[in-house]
């Protein structure tokens, strides 16, 4: 998978990580693209300790799952850390 190929997957990964947690994440899409790329890079790693293979072509069906679970973890380590305040792209209304 290239490199365009993996941000495309980090993306969608990400936005369906934070459609499946609840609450208010904050950041925009550049950080969704972060922690759905970090989830993927998780996911993979996981992936391959446990199952033996872990990010395959980008049209494969457990490559999807394995990234989607990495970034539901980045994202509830990422919500822990910053325990539960806006994140520092979001805008703050006074």
């Amino acid at each position: 998978m290239g490199i365009l190929g993996f941000l495309v997957l980090g993306l969608i990964a990400g936005a369906i990580a934070k459609a499946i947690l609840p609450g208010r994440q904050g950041g925009g899409w550049l950080m969704t693209l972060l922690l759905g790329v970090v989830g993927a890079i998780l996911g993979g790693w996981i992936g391959s300790l446990i199952f033996g293979g872990g990010l395959g072509s980008f049209f494969n069906l457990r490559t999807w799952l394995l990234a989607i679970l990495g970034s539901v973890i980045a994202l509830g380590i990422f919500a822990a850390a910053t325990g539960g305040r806006r994140g520092i792209f979001s805008r703050r209304r006074l």
